[in-house]
């Protein structure tokens, strides 16, 4: 569980909610005090010591983490979230302040324990209509606020015929959660992880400095919000590279049991990268499957049903089978010629025969291929549960290792993993070293994600495997790094940061001296 941070607790003494509460009757909690007059009236309206916002902010998707804020703050503009920290900057002793999008983080990373947590998402409310997402006279980019959703980025540049590339897999995520992680899925090999497909931002500092920043502006600061974790400023606006969106896709599916001959033809695909060439794939992810059921769950409903006998059969014959997902998009322009293409790239690879599925959907369809999945879960009561997940990335030389060490053994050991474990390549130079983003060194690597859910009284069962892994690549030397990070102490991250940690280190310094911003990381607000 989080660890509880001492704040002052005059902070939340706000004085509008000192005075609502004596005109209504309701005595002052323990933590108001006078000397929280301070708080800029224009602000204090907006600060909420609601239970339910309280308690909403005390949690996220992980439900596994819990730390509960003073207060939660609901900004109507930008300028909002500067005066904000400006009186924290300013005070005798700070409070800490937490950005929170859709909560969909796992570890309490988007918290503030005695803090306050700023409701990113409370500031589409105000903003004009189509002032969250402007679209460039030419098409070229969109300028987008930090709090609006990708579905959103989605559906308005589709409008106008355009969209980004790089995207990730569940697009209920915040453009400022996202950009403060690195944002990755199928299309990263191509096009690199989303934080590599943004020309400029607007950040507020945790001097509440509100600077706009790009490779050439305040360039130190881009380069460190970017995969930041949240420790050097809030994104309130980022300018998104658009390009011609296709109609529609042809989408495989391939089935082997040979691990080797799966990462040979994932390596192998992913070596045709060009942004412009028209021959690459423009999705590639992969996946396993072990002997849980019907493969029919909210990733693999992909399958016909009239197939699954076969597939179910081949799962229990095999301990795992390895699935390879690709993706070719397509417009009226090149129909004719897409089928051509994706044989081209699929000509001798080497899936089990009669194992190659394939759909031909709407471009929307399936960018938002998860959100059905969602909506059953959520009508079944299986979406807000415990997620303890695991996500970190491979060398490739060491992921047939990997494969023997965990896949093999330490899952179908334990045998209690359900729910999607990924493992897909991505090609190093489509990421920019400049920014803080912690990859392996080698110029191929993995991504493996190990997504899973519990129940609320099993949900340890699955951290005592994630350890295991952990502790398994350790000992091997497997030299893995996480993503979407979670450490409890200094060291641990100090580790994980490598030869980038001094840059980390000064940058925080240098953008949030009194290290206000993102504690739940709990990187340089872990004592």
């Amino acid at each position: 569980m989080a660890v509880n941070f001492p704040i002052p607790v005059y902070f939340t003494a706000i004085f509008i909610i000192t005075r609502l509460m004596s005109i209504i009757g309701i005595s002052k909690p323990p933590w108001i005090n006078d000397s929280a007059k301070t708080i800029p009236l224009d602000i204090a309206g907006k600060l909420s010591v609601d239970p339910s916002a309280i308690e909403s902010a005390s949690q996220d998707y992980g439900h596994i983490v819990k730390a509960i804020p003073q207060a939660v703050f609901h900004p109507s503009s930008p300028e909002d979230i500067a005066t904000l920290i400006k009186h924290s900057y300013n005070s005798s002793i700070p409070f800490t302040i937490a950005a929170k999008g859709h909560g969909h983080c796992t570890r309490g990373q988007a918290m503030a324990s005695n803090g306050v947590v700023v409701d990113m998402t409370s500031m589409k409310k105000h903003r004009k209509s189509g002032t969250g997402i402007r679209i460039s006279t030419d098409g070229l980019y969109a300028d987008v606020g930090g709090e609006q959703l990708w579905i959103d980025v989605l559906n308005s540049t589709l409008e106008r015929g355009v969209a980004p590339v790089s995207w990730t897999d569940y697009l209920y995520l915040t453009v400022g959660g996202t950009l403060s992680n690195a944002g990755i899925s199928g299309q990263t090999f191509r096009y690199g992880p989303q934080i590599s497909n943004v020309y400029e931002m607007d950040v507020i500092t945790g001097k509440a400095e509100f600077l706009t920043c790009s490779p050439k502006k305040n360039s130190e600061l881009f380069y460190a919000v970017l995969g930041g974790l949240g420790q050097f400023g809030i994104i309130t606006r980022a300018r998104i590279p658009l390009q011609p969106a296709p109609k529609r896709v042809k989408w495989v599916r391939m089935l082997y049991n040979d691990f080797s001959a799966f990462t040979r033809d994932q390596e192998l695909l992913i070596s045709i990268n060009g942004r412009k060439d028209k021959s690459a794939l423009d999705y590639l992810e992969g996946s396993i499957m072990i002997d849980q059921g019907s493969p029919d769950n909210w990733r693999s409903s992909f399958f016909p049903p009239a197939d699954h006998p076969k597939i179910i059969s081949l799962i229990t014959k095999h301990p795992i089978i390895y699935c390879l997902e690709v993706v070719k998009n397509y417009d009226d322009q090149t129909k004719n010629t897409v089928d051509k293409e994706m044989e081209q790239l699929l000509k001798g690879l080497s899936y089990m025969p009669g194992f190659r599925f394939e759909k031909d959907v709407q471009y929307v369809e399936f960018l938002n291929r998860v959100r059905s999945g969602e909506l059953k879960l959520k009508s079944q009561g299986l979406w807000d549960v415990p997620h303890p997940w695991l996500n970190f990335f491979i060398p490739k030389s060491r992921i047939s290792d990997f494969n023997d060490g965990v896949f093999k053994g330490i899952v179908l050991e334990r045998n209690i993993t359900t729910g999607p474990v990924l493992v897909y390549p991505m090609n190093r130079k489509k990421w920019d070293d400049k920014m803080l983003a912690v990859i392996p060194d080698e110029e191929i690597f993995y991504t493996v994600g190990f997504l899973h859910s519990s129940g609320f009284d099993d949900w340890q069962a699955f951290e005592e495997q994630n350890k295991e892994i952990m502790e398994f690549c350790d000992k091997a030397g497997i030299g893995v790094k996480q993503y979407l990070p979670n450490y409890t102490t200094k060291e641990q991250w100090i580790h994980h940061f490598g030869s980038k940690w001094k840059t980390f280190q000064q940058r925080k310094y240098q953008f949030d001296p009194k290290m206000l911003l993102s504690p739940g990381q709990r990187i340089f607000n872990n004592s």
